[in-house]
């Protein structure tokens, strides 16, 4: 006969566990001997392996008593639930997994390598980390919005990196998210470019309009939010944008009366 704590050690658990298992009534307690111990025979220590190595194979604690009294049919049916189980939450930790290895990656956890490679143009060219994380967070709004026309995008905007106003536009951009200066007169040449593009994308479409996503007003108001969360002096910029005639900075879409 053995002592709780022979049993636990035969078994391969600890005495605390043997205790819980008895509070929930998943091991029978003995009744004490006239000495006062508990005294377990191998019954129990059969019982109590048994039920370790259910426990271990992740079957809860909640259904192994039903696993130790079912038939062999009955028994095969519940191992069958429990891998079912535990595949999905396999495939569930591998995504988790896959998602936190993209953690190291920074910016392509919510990005796809398109756009990733788009921002690490724009390093290369020498626009400045802040910049580089502001386009960043607006492209996680616009892939989020629209995943499927990402990659039909990006060679354009790849494209306009050759344009010399366009690397002009991000290197005053750069310059001014060092400067505190409240009302920087930069802001002017940067409306300029800005105005001066999007007159030519709604040259290229034909119109004023910037096609059919035009008709999705949140993200580009988010983006014209986030610009402005970012730097209150958007503000300014948007409002100078608007004075040239141009809804925002974010697509080619003429005011109906330009303010003035």
């Amino acid at each position: 006969m053995l002592t709780i704590g022979q049993l636990a050690a035969y078994a391969g658990v600890t005495v605390r566990a043997v205790r819980h298992y008895h509070q929930i009534g998943l091991l029978p307690e003995p009744e004490r001997d006239a000495s006062g111990y508990r005294r377990y025979g191998a019954t129990a220590v059969v019982s109590l392996i048994r039920i370790r190595t259910l426990a271990n194979a992740g079957v809860p604690l909640s259904q192994i008593a039903q696993m130790l009294d079912a038939d062999a049919s009955a028994f095969a049916e519940a191992v069958e639930r429990i891998d079912s189980r535990l595949r999905a939450e396999i495939e569930r930790l591998e995504t988790s997994r896959k998602q936190i290895a993209q953690l190291a990656a920074g910016e392509s956890l919510a990005l796809p390598p398109e756009v990733v490679a788009f921002l690490d143009r724009l390093r290369e060219i020498g626009v400045s980390e802040r910049v580089v994380e502001g386009e960043r967070d607006g492209w996680i709004l616009v892939a989020a919005r629209w995943p499927d026309q990402i990659h039909e995008v990006i060679p354009g905007k790849l494209a306009q990196l050759q344009d010399p106003q366009t690397v002009r536009l991000y290197r005053i951009l750069s310059e001014l998210s060092e400067s505190d200066a409240d009302d920087d007169p930069r802001l002017e040449e940067i409306a300029d470019i800005m105005a001066a593009g999007l007159a030519e994308q709604a040259h290229a479409s034909g119109g004023t309009g910037a096609g059919d996503v035009a008709y999705d007003d949140l993200p580009f108001n988010l983006l014209d939010a986030l610009a402005v969360e970012s730097d209150p002096r958007a503000q300014r910029l948007l409002d100078r944008m608007r004075e040239r005639g141009w809804a925002s900075w974010t697509r080619p879409e003429r005011l109906a009366k330009p303010p003035g």
